[in-house]
């Protein structure tokens, strides 16, 4: 056996090893899991309405 198919098989080894730990320790990701629940938040309370903002002074056109 040459050192090229030695490695091949201990490659395919290693390979067969990480796949059956990863089925093992279940699916990647939500499938399988339950979905995490969102804690309720308050809502913040409505805004006092603010005062209207003051208007700067009106300049109208002065006859000359």
């Amino acid at each position: 056996m040459t050192s090229e198919s030695v490695a091949g098989i201990l490659g395919a080894i290693v390979a067969s090893v990480v796949l059956v730990t990863a089925i093992a320790y279940g699916p990647i990701g939500q499938l399988g899991k339950p979905q995490k629940q969102m804690p309720k938040t308050m809502q913040p309370a409505q805004p006092v309405a603010a005062p209207p903002p003051v208007r700067g002074p009106v300049v109208r056109e002065v006859p000359q």
